[in-house]
């Protein structure tokens, strides 16, 4: 069985073949907007800029007024799973170098017992831990690795494809609404420097 696989913009993991863009195929809306724009080039079809992202000083508005609240809403959400995600792969990374950490530090009390003239517990503790594995047949690094391949990269492959369909690319459009409400509750510049 092939662990993780891509082919013809097609990806495999475990016994199940996709393609992000088949998964949202029923959300495909480039070409069906209202106002006529193209979704596809997420650009925002006034200067060839990304919507959201800053030029020279020059302030944009990101929070698409042109999509409704469910949506904007819903593609918040998944971007928030999204950060646990990430939150979930950090917790799994440190995990990675604790037991990393540990293995160095096992090392460094195997080679004192025997320098302190125990060979023999040295011995049994080389024999019962070093070098062993953390979970069956496999080492951390491994265990990252196909976290990574299994779960991470498709969950953030999935979170920029529907960001791509829906919201031109850009990310925390929901974000970027509340602060926009909360600043203009407060009288100050929705998106201007300084506090």
């Amino acid at each position: 069985m092939r662990r993780h696989g891509q082919q013809n913009g097609t990806r495999e993991v475990g016994r199940h073949a996709y393609r992000v863009q088949d998964l949202l195929a029923d959300h495909d809306r480039d070409h069906d907007r209202p106002d006529g724009r193209d979704r596809s080039d997420g650009r925002d079809g006034n200067d060839g800029r990304l919507n959201g992202q800053h030029g020279q000083g020059r302030r944009q508005d990101r929070t698409r007024p042109d999509l409704d609240d469910a949506t904007a809403d819903a593609v918040g959400r998944l971007s928030e799973a999204l950060e646990w995600v990430e939150r979930a792969r950090g917790a799994l990374y440190e995990f990675h170098q604790l037991s990393g950490h540990a293995d160095l530090t096992l090392i460094e009390a195997i080679s004192g017992l025997e320098d302190a003239g125990h060979p023999g517990i040295a011995a049994n503790i080389r024999e019962a831990l070093y070098g062993r594995n953390v979970l069956d047949g496999r080492w951390t690094f491994q265990i990252v690795e196909e976290y990574d391949e299994l779960y991470y990269r498709p969950f953030v492959e999935v979170d920029e494809e529907v960001r791509r369909r829906l919201t031109d690319g850009m990310r925390h459009v929901h974000e970027a609404r509340m602060k926009a409400r909360e600043r203009a509750r407060a009288g100050r510049d929705l998106w201007g420097p300084g506090a």
